[in-house]
């Protein structure tokens, strides 16, 4: 029996008893390779590839566990863990040899590429299971920058939002790139590209509502405007966020 998963999913994405089924597309195939190159580094925080079922959908392990806070409600030491946990996951990807026929969907441009990266690092994907933290949705994985990764991972699990006091905000974002373990040469470029990564995603919703390709238009009704003033927020205080990591 198929279950329709709740939340902002993909549409089309259900459960089948201890298995996922989504709708195939061209970047499938690299995704399975990536997913199944994870497991064999035993990197444990992704699901296992099953392949296809009957239809051609990709069958993926099923990860039971809570799924975290679209607002960023994490602990400091939460945070430091999910750092130490985006680390590992870098680690095992930059052993990855991408399939030279690898048709990566690309949603976002990069600013770079120097590994694999997920590409939606953020608390909707993220489960708290019995195995510890688990990503979840790897249909945007493709070739990016750890600094691009972690600059969304550091602004969407923080919950670096503009209700949020500014100290607040930079203190949480310490704990996550202390917990990466990000050396201090890297730390000013990492401050000037949060708001950079945030005005992408915005960017992203809004060529989504000009277009109607879903489910960025949909997702821009909802919260564009938390994702506008967010890269406002990001951009205008780099020198805050800056010297919250030195």
């Amino acid at each position: 029996m198929e279950e329709a998963l709740t939340g902002n999913v993909t549409a089309g994405v259900v459960r089948v008893g201890d298995t996922v089924r989504r709708p195939a597309g061209p970047w499938t195939d690299a995704v399975d390779a990536l997913l199944a190159h994870l497991r064999e580094v035993g990197f444990p925080g992704a699901p296992r590839p099953l392949g296809r079922d009957e239809r051609g959908r990709q069958v993926l392990e099923y990860v039971q566990g809570e799924v975290g806070d679209p607002s960023g409600t994490y602990s400091l030491d939460e945070l430091a863990s999910i750092g130490a946990f985006v680390a590992d996951l870098h680690r095992a990807t930059a052993t990855f040899g991408s399939p030279p026929s690898a048709a990566w969907q690309r949603v976002i441009p990069p600013d770079g590429e120097d590994l694999v990266c997920h590409h939606d690092v953020a608390p909707w994907n993220l489960v708290r299971s019995a195995r510890g933290w688990v990503l979840i949705d790897w249909d945007s994985a493709g070739p990016g920058t750890r600094l691009w990764e972690l600059a969304y991972a550091a602004q969407s699990m923080a919950g670096m939002r503009p209700d949020r006091p500014l100290g607040e905000s930079a203190e949480r974002l310490r704990a996550l790139v202390d917990g990466y373990g990000l050396g201090a040469a890297e730390r000013p470029a990492l401050a000037a590209l949060l708001g950079r990564r945030a005005r992408a995603m915005s960017d992203l919703l809004c060529r989504g509502a000009r277009t109607g390709v879903q489910p960025w238009a949909r997702i821009h009704a909802e919260d564009g405007a938390y994702w506008r003033a967010t890269a406002e927020l990001l951009s205008a205080h780099m020198d805050r966020w800056a010297a919250a990591l030195v």
